[in-house]
């Protein structure tokens, strides 16, 4: 040292110095930065030791003693089931960059039905630490994990529903599901969300499931006119048959009503004529004879009468309420 520096090291307090600012400078590696939407992972020794979940400057021992990961922690990643490539778009049409893993895809219903599911996963991590030392490959255990919940979700429902319209209620309960398996794991992995991609038959029998399909629609258009028509013919039948059982009732009282009154004018008539024998049976008498021969023409001959047979000329007082008929026409 004292052959490359002229004038030496000015004896050990120079050695000192040195070691000392050295010994500084490797000090100051330790400071570390947290960006906004990362965690800071201490580790001592390569093990972990904390994490560091403010964003700013922090400090932990320097290399190699100790070191830190600073992993991103609101960036979204996605794992795909059931495909890959091609991008996901929610639909049922496939993309044609996209392959198929029937492997993944094929799942069992709960009414022994095939369905060829293609759904994608949506995670972020959630605690750094947790992330990077409690699971071995946590892309490789979301997946797996994503599977085995859609497959036991799948396999308490039915295949109607799970390719209509209960596909987000089983995207819901996988996704609820995963959860609940990554938190006992420990993973450090919040689960955003599951989208289904794709929900249908199998390929080979997606023709004949189709066919079924519309012939259940068919069946519920038919069921829903024949419901239709009778909400509108029943009321209006049983309006009828009310009306008519009123009318009845009616007709009833009226025929009922109507008998009554005779009887009692009979009873009337009766009770008058114990009575009054004599005037009861003339008055009867006069009474019949004015309704049978009131609107009659009627000729008075006198038995007793001298010449012209008996007839006796009386007025027509009735013939004067007649109206006057026109055209040189007379009454008789």
């Amino acid at each position: 040292m004292r052959r490359f520096l002229p004038g030496g090291l000015g004896g050990g307090r120079g050695v000192a110095l040195i070691a000392l600012a050295v010994v500084a400078l490797w000090l100051l590696t330790g400071f570390y930065r947290v960006d906004a939407g990362s965690q800071g992972v201490e580790l001592l020794f390569g093990r972990w030791n904390g994490t560091t979940r403010g964003p700013g400057l922090h400090y932990w021992f320097p290399s190699p003693i100790g070191s830190v990961d600073t992993p991103n922690v609101e960036t979204v990643r996605t794992t795909s089931i059931g495909f890959r490539g091609g991008g996901g778009g929610g639909g049922d049409t496939r993309a044609a960059a996209r392959r198929d893993v029937p492997q993944e895809s094929l799942m069992l219903t709960s009414d022994q039905n095939i369905a060829d599911l293609d759904f994608t996963v949506q995670w972020k991590i959630s605690d750094a630490g947790m992330y990077l030392f409690n699971i071995r490959d946590p892309e490789q255990t979301v997946k797996l994990v994503a599977e085995s919940a859609m497959r036991e979700v799948v396999g308490r429902t039915n295949l109607e529903p799970l390719i209509t319209a209960g596909r987000q209620l089983v995207a819901d309960q996988t996704e609820g599901k995963m959860q609940e398996v990554l938190d006992d794991y420990g993973a450090g992995i919040s689960v955003q969300g599951v989208v289904m991609e794709a929900a249908e038959a199998p390929a080979p029998v997606i023709d004949a499931f189709n066919e079924v399909q519309r012939a259940r629609q068919d069946r519920e258009r038919v069921q829903n006119e024949a419901d239709a028509y009778a909400n509108r013919v029943v009321p209006t039948a049983r309006g009828e048959a009310a009306k008519m059982v009123e009318e009845a009732n009616a007709y009833k009282e009226a025929i009922t009503k109507k008998a009554e009154g005779e009887a009692a004018r009979f009873i009337e008539v009766y009770e008058a004529y114990r009575t009054a024998e004599e005037v009861t049976r003339r008055r009867m008498f006069l009474e019949t004879m004015t309704q049978v021969l009131g609107n009659a023409n009627k000729i008075v001959i006198d038995p007793a009468a001298q010449g012209t047979s008996g007839v006796v000329p009386y007025l027509p007082l009735n013939e004067l309420n007649r109206p006057r008929t026109t055209g040189g026409q007379g009454g008789q």
